[in-house]
């Protein structure tokens, strides 16, 4: 067989474009593996839109080449294909290059072109494979429909009906059962403990004796969150006199129902004294249930240990796992938990009641948004929040990011200026509201090269606003938008790409004591007692 009787010589040329293009740099390094799977599906992509557009040449009866021509036109697409490829893969290694270098890593030599030609081969004969497969379910609903309907309304009704019974086979049968086996794997993990990580032995200690909430149940992640936080002689070391900070968690296992987690955690948090303490911190933790030391040790610090902080898990499973199989879970605990411990904290006297303010990372922090309605706590509101690395899902972000000030960036935008919202990183950005920062405050945390916060799947037809100059420092200037081919970049950057701490999606310690400083102004630090405190969670070990 003939390969122009297998492969699309337009589907070929327009597949090697997308390939080349998917070798330009996106918001993270790539290593060669993660690079051919992008270029696969790249490549993949552009032989779906090549094919697409012969189909619709010939749907519409417009007219055709010659054999000879069309013999010549596919000896000259091949080359074009192998000269455009080899050219994009020579200039491959300075593109990565130009994103290591603003991340601070060593410069590579090469990207394995043997390696990214391989994988992406691969990963594009499976894609092939399953559109072949597609084909013939088409063909054979086609054929059906076809002795009863016109023939062109048979094609679209088979196309629709070919699309939903393909989908239904490979989201519940394919996926299902690859969920399936994940959720076991991280159950599984979730229940493991750690065999020199004891059940604290203080009776105010949530997981120790004479709690509500007990060890085993925490989970994983909750013990490490319990186990690994700084104690007053720690905190000491920086600050001078502290205490040691309150910590409460109530873990999947703790009970059946997000109401009923939530009850316990309030009445752990009462147990242990944490509304005795000047601030609460309540935290939605990501998929996994892990809650990023940094964020919570920085806090801890810049309060002295005078200070609690209360958290429910929703999931075991990775954010964008949880997020597609639990979002509305992560959602109903996050609300059981903000309604538990916002109604008991509303109670209490103003004047003696600790500041309150929120905390989420990730999917965390899209949760914690979807905590609570603003029109609920208009009467008596809390004090603010922190979130960190928003999905491009989070409502109050779109929303502040679409309505920013005209000539802010959208990657650090400035909203009404900066009454009640405010951005920044490592680059900045608390400082510049025009108007005083009010008594309720949002802070969000996000680099301007994290993916999590900008993918969007309408970046495979429009221009992301994030792209215009000015840009983020830490993005390459030679990223460019590319239809369809930005967007696998970015998705495959969410969920495969892995930057250094203080860039991407990973949040540094002294990211988040600036961001908390700003936003809750703790009293008695100066810039040589916050570089202290900075070089101190820097080479954070806990014992």
């Amino acid at each position: 067989m003939e390969w122009r009787h297998f492969f699309s010589t337009a589907g070929l040329l327009v597949g090697t474009l997308f390939f080349a293009l998917s070798l330009t740099p996106s918001l993270i390094p790539r290593e060669g593996m993660v690079q051919g799977v992008i270029s696969g599906a790249s490549l993949a992509a552009g032989y779906g839109v090549g094919v697409l557009l012969v189909s619709l040449w010939r749907f519409f009866e417009l007219p055709s080449v010659s054999a000879k021509t069309a013999r010549l036109l596919r000896w000259l697409a091949a080359g074009f294909c192998v000269l455009l490829a080899i050219s994009f893969l020579w200039q491959a290694t300075q593109w990565q290059n130009s994103v290591r270098s603003l991340m601070g890593l060593e410069t590579v030599s090469g990207v394995r072109p043997l390696t990214i030609a391989l994988v992406a081969g691969l990963v594009f004969l499976l894609f092939l494979l399953l559109g072949k497969l597609f084909k013939r379910l088409f063909s054979f609903v086609f054929g059906k429909l076809a002795r009863r309907v016109p023939r062109r309304i048979a094609g679209i009704l088979g196309l629709f009906a070919a699309f939903w019974l393909f989908w239904a086979v490979i989201n519940d049968v394919l996926l299902t059962a690859a969920l399936h086996q994940v959720d076991g794997i991280y159950q599984r993990l979730d229940a493991r403990i750690v065999p020199d990580m004891k059940a604290p032995e203080g009776r105010l200690k949530a997981g120790g004796p004479g709690s509500l909430l007990r060890w085993q149940d925490m989970g994983h992640q909750g013990r490490r969150y319990l186990a690994l936080g700084p104690t007053a002689k720690d905190i000491a070391e920086v600050t001078g006199e502290a205490k040691d900070p309150i910590r409460v968690y109530a873990g999947l296992n703790a009970a059946d129902a997000p109401d009923e987690r939530a009850r316990l955690a309030l009445e752990e948090l009462k147990r242990v004294g944490g509304f005795e303490r000047s601030v609460l911190i309540l935290i939605t933790p990501t998929g996994t249930g892990w809650v990023d030391p940094g964020a919570i040790n920085s806090v801890e610090y810049l309060f002295a240990g005078d200070i609690a902080s209360v958290a429910a898990q929703y999931s075991y499973l990775p954010s964008p796992i949880a997020l597609m199989t639990e979002d509305a879970y992560g959602r109903e605990t996050a609300q059981a938990l903000f309604r538990s411990i916002y109604g008991y904290w509303r109670t209490l006297p103003r004047a003696t009641r600790p500041k309150l303010y929120l905390f989420g990372l990730s999917l965390g922090a899209l949760n914690s948004d979807r905590s609570f309605d603003f029109y609920d706590i208009l009467d008596d509101p809390f004090h603010g929040a922190l979130w960190t690395g928003p999905p491009f899902r989070s409502d109050t972000w779109r929303q502040v990011t679409a309505n920013r000030d005209e000539g802010s960036p959208a990657w650090l935008p400035e909203f009404r200026g900066g009454a009640m919202v405010r951005f920044g990183n490592h680059f900045g950005g608390y400082d510049k509201g025009s108007v005083p920062w009010g008594r309720f405050r949002i802070a969000y945390l996000q680099h301007g090269s994290d993916p999590i916060v900008f993918f969007d799947p309408a970046a495979a037809w429009r221009r992301p606003a994030w792209m215009n100059q000015p840009r983020a420092q830490d993005v390459s200037p030679d990223l460019q938008w590319y239809p369809i081919v930005t967007m696998l970049q970015l998705a495959m950057d969410m969920h495969a790409g892995i930057a250094p701490m203080g860039f991407g999606h990973s949040y540094a310690p002294a990211d988040y004591v600036r961001a908390w400083q700003r936003l809750t102004e703790p009293e008695g630090w100066d810039e040589a007692g916050i570089e202290r405190l900075n070089e101190k969670l820097l080479k954070w070990n806990p014992k």
